[in-house]
Formats: structure tokens, sequence, C-alpha cells
């Protein structure tokens, strides 16, 4: 039976970063929704640069981790730093930990697993920038593509997407 994964996104993805794992995951089966707090559509970030519009399949408010197998987390540096000042995508990501579901977060998306208290103890990874603040949360900061801990996957950039995407398709089963 295929598994269905959450992806939780806003204004300012990593284009790749989304479309990457998302792609590799419908390859393997699995089904995927988009979820934002915006509606219709959002936009990635490509390079120096707006990127494609992705649509948006559900509303971050009407989305339940019980109804998913996994949560995936594209980086980018806006927007995790949005989802992160967000209560309900907090809560989400809360809800899918509590759960002991897959959480897999990419390059800057780890700021969500810190704001959610989730990284205290574990093996994480994340793009540079954001490694300090993995390690002042409390986690155990490695260098190397993806860091798989419990039901948490990390990965640390773009390159890094097969890995990662294969991470959790291996945690899907």
């Amino acid at each position: 039976m295929p598994s269905s994964v959450l992806i939780l996104a806003t204004n300012g993805f990593e284009q790749s970063e989304l479309e990457g794992p998302k792609a590799a995951l419908e390859a393997a089966g699995n089904r995927t929704t988009v979820a934002s707090p915006e509606t219709g559509s959002i936009k990635g970030w490509k390079d120096k640069d707006w990127g494609t519009p992705v649509p948006v399949d559900a509303s971050l408010d009407d989305v339940k981790a019980a109804d998913f197998d996994a949560l995936l987390l594209p980086g980018g540096q806006m927007n995790p730093d949005i989802l992160r000042m967000n209560p309900a995508a907090i809560q989400l990501v809360k809800d899918f930990a509590a759960a002991g579901k897959p959480i897999a977060a990419i390059c800057h998306a780890p700021w969500l697993l810190i704001e959610a208290g989730l990284v205290a103890g574990k093996t994480v990874t994340g793009w540079p920038s954001v490694r300090t603040d993995l390690t002042n949360a409390g986690g155990n900061v490695v260098d190397q593509e993806v860091a798989v801990d419990g039901n948490l996957i990390t990965s640390r950039k773009p390159d890094d997407i097969p890995a990662f995407a294969k991470a959790l398709i291996d945690m899907l089963g």
C-alpha cells in the first residue's frame, strides 16, 4: 500500500528541495500532498530568483498528522523562517513527532525541528548556517549528506536530495 506524505511549505521554498523529493516519492509509488498557509500556489526560489509556482493541495489549517504517514519539510532560507513563526505549522510538526512518524527536513528546514523542540539529543545535519542553531538546541551535528536518528531525517543541501529522498522512502518501507 502506498504511503501518504505531507509536504509543508510556503513561498520561498528551495525549488529543488520540494520538487526533487516529491518526484522521488511519487516514482516510488507514494502519494504526496502540498500543504501551505497560502492558497492556490506557492513560489519556490531557484538560484538567485523566484522559481516555478507549485500548486497547493491543502490548507495548513485543514491537514492533520493522523491523515499522513510522513512529513517532508523542504528548505530554502525564507520558507522555514516564515513557517517557524506559524503556531499551526509548529504544532503540525509536533503532532507528527508525537505519533512517531517520519519527519524529513533538508537545508534550513531543521529550524522547524528546533522550534518544535525535537533536536535535543538527536544526530542531525543541515545547511552550514543552521548548524550552530542545531548545536545550541542540543543536537549532535554531523556534516554528512543525510543523518537519520529515530524518526528524524535531515540533510544539508540540494546535492543531498538523492540520499535524503532514499532515506525517507526506505523509512516508509
